[in-house]
């Protein structure tokens, strides 16, 4: 059973449908009993970070995170909630993110004159191939909605990147800790192969 948590983000539905259509038996839920027993979690996420942080605090959903990663459950984050997995973000000074992973999320620069928030296809390149992406070839495109990017400190854990005028982390792989910085439910063929690869974990 996978289990996606509701913290009232948006996009939850279409990232349900995404698993649905590939055959899992998928829960929505905030009762932590529920996703500690869960085969597989999922924080999918579009929105500001702070607001995020303080949804998932005022639910006391942080300390259940940390538990379903301690206990090596597979864990992906989406969009939003690959942020969330960091340290801080530039979105909400002083906000703590949930720490899972070392680093910090970022704006793009206004430098290059590219129109944020980036909206649209971009393609990815692997510095170190992870799990999500077992068969899918380097330079194959996927949909981001995205204004802030991450920053991570251990480079090792960075498994694709992809430039829009900065390069940015668009995935990271840490244990049993998955996260993608664009949409994989919004990303046709491509998108459903890396969450099928996340299923079969």
């Amino acid at each position: 059973m996978v289990a996606i948590i509701d913290y009232d983000a948006g996009n939850i539905k279409s990232v349900q449908k995404a698993i649905e259509l590939l055959g899992a038996e998928v829960v929505v839920t905030r009762e932590k009993e529920i996703l500690l027993k869960a085969d597989k979690v999922i924080l999918p996420g579009v929105g500001a970070f702070g607001d995020a942080m303080e949804k998932l605090r005022s639910y006391e959903l942080e300390d259940v995170i940390k538990e379903i990663i301690k206990k090596g459950t597979p864990f992906l984050g989406i969009c939003l909630g690959l942020q969330l997995l960091f340290e801080e973000s530039e979105e909400s000074p002083g906000v703590k993110g949930l720490g899972i992973l070392e680093g910090k999320i970022v704006r793009f620069s206004e430098e290059h004159g590219l129109k944020i928030p980036h909206i649209g296809w971009n393609s990815l390149t692997y510095p170190s191939q992870g799990t999500l992406y077992k068969g899918i070839k380097e330079n194959s495109y996927v949909y981001f909605v995205h204004s802030y990017y991450a920053k991570a400190t251990d480079r090792s854990i960075v498994k694709a990147i992809t430039e829009y005028g900065d390069v940015a982390d668009a995935s990271v792989q840490k244990g049993n800790v998955y996260a993608c910085q664009f949409h994989p439910e919004k990303s046709s063929d491509v998108g459903l192969q890396i969450l099928k690869n996340f299923l079969e974990v």
